[in-house]
């Protein structure tokens, strides 16, 4: 090779993996101190903890068997890879972001003793595994996190088998690809996630798919901000499938029949293509009937889409089918206003330095009837997330000189918040 090192490369990763490393690790401290969690106090039992956290703990352990059979086999980048994965796309955006609130309670019940321990200790499994690589960072986040002299005088962690749950794992991995899938088409036609939506409807493949996703129903419905998740047998009329032939792949192995697979691939009917993802969802492959011979389709073979509907967006990925409702009522559009100024306020407390449990009184200052509408719906909801004591609105004349000018749906609005 002739490429040893890239500034660029460097800056990503110091970015990506070490800026969320940090991040998490001063999210974790800064309740930790203010709760003075005491990391030798007996451990909550993993049976006894919610599923979130034994979820955390099996892909921990999965991840110190895969990144010790990494190391074993002198393999850094796969282990760097797969540390990195962890951390930002399980740990910090899925683990954390999920658990926000377990950490914002009052008292030092269970459950909360519950998530410290379990971000402390995915946080100390981290030091350790990482110590090869990042001995530095490591040893620095140790210490930090322990107390004890050096991460390097630890031994590299082995699995615990029994806390591995491959089924939970599947669910959850399941959960943050249909997460994803929705927020990608929110993206799409730029609804921000604050606005809540109605409904999204899920069309069953299998009931092994159905029954996972069921189990995760809230989570998803949490993270996407949607109302209501409906699975339908029947998606004749609602949702239209498309497939296409990867000519890569197929045609390595039917070089010579690529014409007749892609002419048959343009009139197979929407149930041949729901069982070829049925068969995707079981890791099976799918066996199409042609006149010149069979042809083994496997994942990979094949990029399946779906057509958008009126007043639904519809994504397809993998054997995963997702369509959103993206008709917005008048109620929901007043929730949506009422997490908007949420954001506001939260920014504005952050801005002036205020301890996350200050209590403040907050004006705002509007004509916007709409905002007026999301506040007298709204306000006790509003009041609760941003520790408001007094939350009133008032004519934007009366804003005096100090009151903060913010952006809003349509220009600016302004507000008051007092410690």
């Amino acid at each position: 090779d002739n490429l040893k090192f890239d500034i660029e490369g460097v800056a990503e990763v110091r970015r990506k993996f070490f800026g969320t490393l940090y991040n998490t690790y001063a999210f974790f401290a800064l309740y930790a101190n203010i709760d003075r969690f005491d990391p030798a106090e007996a451990p909550v039992p993993v049976a006894e903890r919610p599923e979130i956290d034994r979820w955390i703990i099996s892909r921990l352990n999965s991840l110190i068997r895969d990144v010790r059979a990494a190391y074993e086999d002198y393999d850094v980048k796969t282990a760097g890879r797969l540390l990195e994965s962890f951390v930002c796309d399980e740990l910090s955006n899925w683990y954390v972001h999920l658990n926000r609130k377990r950490f914002w309670a009052g008292e030092m019940t269970a459950d909360k003793r519950a998530a410290h321990q379990t971000l402390w200790f995915a946080l100390r499994t981290v030091a350790v595994l990482i110590a090869p690589i990042a001995p530095f960072y490591a040893d620095r986040l140790w210490r930090n996190l322990t107390g004890e002299s050096s991460v390097h005088n630890e031994l590299m962690p082995e699995a615990d088998a029994s806390l591995i749950d491959e089924e939970l794992e599947e669910r959850v991995r399941l959960s943050q690809e249909a997460t994803s899938m929705v927020l990608a088409l929110r993206k799409k036609v730029a609804i921000p996630v604050r606005q809540p939506l109605p409904k999204m409807l899920v069309p069953v493949i299998s009931d092994t798919i159905r029954q996972r996703l069921a189990a995760v129903r809230e989570q998803i419905l949490t993270e996407v901000n949607v109302k209501e998740m409906e699975f339908v047998e029947n998606t004749d009329g609602i949702i239209t499938k498309k497939i296409k032939p990867n000519f890569k792949t197929l045609g390595k192995v039917y070089g010579p029949r690529m014409k007749e697979i892609a002419a048959a691939f343009g009139t197979l009917s929407q149930g041949v293509i729901s069982e070829i993802q049925r068969a995707e969802s079981m890791g099976e492959s799918y066996t199409l009937k042609l006149e010149g011979g069979d042809v083994v389709l496997s994942p990979g073979d094949y990029q399946i889409s779906s057509e958008d509907m009126p007043g639904w967006l519809v994504a397809t990925q993998g054997s995963l089918t997702i369509a959103l409702d993206i008709e917005v009522s008048e109620e929901l559009r007043r929730e949506g206003l009422s997490r908007e100024l949420v954001n506001r306020i939260q920014n504005l407390r952050k801005g002036a330095g205020f301890e996350v449990t200050d209590r403040i009184d907050t004006v705002v200052y509007s004509d916007d009837p709409a905002l007026g509408g999301a506040l007298a719906a709204f306000k006790d909801y509003i009041g609760s997330q941003t520790l408001s004591r007094t939350l009133v609105l008032r004519p934007a004349v009366e804003a005096p000189a100090d009151a903060a000018e913010v952006e809003w749906t349509e220009g600016t609005i302004k507000i008051s918040v007092k410690r």
